[in-house]
């Protein structure tokens, strides 16, 4: 930092020697200098450099405040001013203006395993510094700081997290305390690792028999949770969603790999103690008049995508088992012989409802059903005889 002319101090600050280094990780070395300038003769007692990392959480309960706090990171390092500076008898020594000195320092991180990313949320932290303090003599010591970011390498590769996921569930719809039929998912996902870009590939079956028109959505949910002193504030936030089509009472739909593309997101949070960001496949049907029914499959945010090897045979292969379970078809199709009638199904599109759900897609238009025009071949020839006639009776065709 640049100081004020109130001070005999021109520049007092701390330099990383990767200033371009967006993110550190484990085992990392963490090296940088404290620059120091005067702007006339001044006198210091030391300097050193202290470097921390922590985890904080701060919430109310109630009328009562909450905080915890967890270390990830400590270090201190006492730099040799003597290595440019001269010192007096009283141990201090003489900083000369005109002059930028200049010290380094460095640190490793710890092994895998005892950091956590850096975080930022609505209730907690966590943080890592680096901190100098210069001693003066008689006054208040000076000091300068400097954050950086640590992000711990998450492999989505892992086998936990190539297996699919899959769920499904139902709900009995009520009008006026009065039965209305039932709504069903059932959904799966190939895998539950994914990284920032890629693709989720959704496998769903919605089933409506209740009279209302529900509609099928899928969002990406990250879920943080805060925990001090016991208690712990859990706070919801939906990233990214889909939808599919109106299902009409009595039908059903199903998305055969619906695609939701993951947005930019910060990695799960999964070491930290009192701190944790989780991330969640959220899969529901809104029903109007009704609580809506969800279905969430679990998601981890990584940064080493996926490499394509490994389980995708069998994720592929239970996603078919999976699919076949939905779907029968028919042995072979019926004989065109014993259709005695021509369904054409060319009619024109007739408007039957509209998008109800607050107009997020009010550009698709309404729901259409095909009335279908029917048209049956003529009836057989068949012969009139006038028997009234004087003339010998006469066999009269009729087309």
């Amino acid at each position: 930092m640049v100081l004020s002319s109130g001070t005999k101090l021109r520049l007092f600050q701390l330099r990383f020697s990767e200033p371009r280094k967006s993110f550190y990780s484990s085992g990392d070395k963490v090296s940088g200098s404290v620059q120091l300038e005067a702007a006339q003769p001044c006198r210091v007692t030391g300097l050193r450099v202290t470097a921390a990392g922590c985890a904080r959480v701060e919430h109310r309960s109630g009328k009562k405040h909450r905080s915890q706090e967890v270390e990830y990171l400590k270090y201190e390092e006492e730099l040799r001013l003597e290595e440019h500076l001269i010192k007096d008898p009283d141990g201090s020594f003489l900083v000369q203006p005109g002059k930028t000195y200049s010290w380094t320092f460095g640190f490793e991180l710890p092994a895998p395993g005892h950091l956590v990313s850096s975080y930022k949320g609505k209730f907690g932290y966590v943080r890592y510094y680096v901190r100098a303090m210069l001693d003066r003599p008689s006054q208040d010591a000076l000091q300068c700081e400097r954050e950086f970011e640590v992000e711990e390498p998450l492999d989505v590769n892992q086998p936990n997290m190539l297996a699919p996921a899959a769920a499904s569930t139902q709900k009995k719809v009520t009008c006026m305390f009065i039965p209305d039929g039932q709504v069903s998912i059932s959904a799966q996902i190939e895998r539950k690792g994914f990284c920032e870009g890629e693709d989720i590939n959704i496998n769903a079956k919605f089933e409506n028999t209740c009279s209302r028109i529900v509609v099928p959505k899928a969002a990406i949910i990250a879920t943080h949770s805060y925990l001090a002193d016991g208690i712990t504030k859990v706070l919801r936030q939906k990233l990214s969603a889909v939808r599919g089509n109106h299902i009409i009472s009595g039908m059903c739909d199903m998305w055969q790999g619906k695609i939701i593309r993951v947005p930019k997101l910060k990695p799960s949070l999964l070491g930290c103690d009192i701190i944790r960001m989780d991330y969640t496949l959220m899969i529901y049907l809104h029903i109007p008049g009704s609580e809506k029914l969800t279905l969430e499959l679990p998601l981890v945010i990584g940064t080493i995508p996926y490499s394509g090897v490994g389980s995708r045979t069998s994720s592929m292969t239970s996603q078919a088992g999976s699919m076949s379970s939905w779907v029968s078809f028919p042995s072979a199709p019926p004989s065109y012989s014993n259709i005695h009638r021509d369904l054409r199904m060319d009619g024109l599109h007739t408007p039957l409802l509209h998008d109800y759900d607050g107009g997020e897609d009010d550009d698709e238009g309404g729901l259409f059903m095909r009335a279908p025009e029917l048209s049956y071949p003529p009836p057989p020839a068949y012969s009139e005889v006038d028997h009234n006639s004087a003339n010998p009776p006469q066999v009269v065709q009729v087309f």
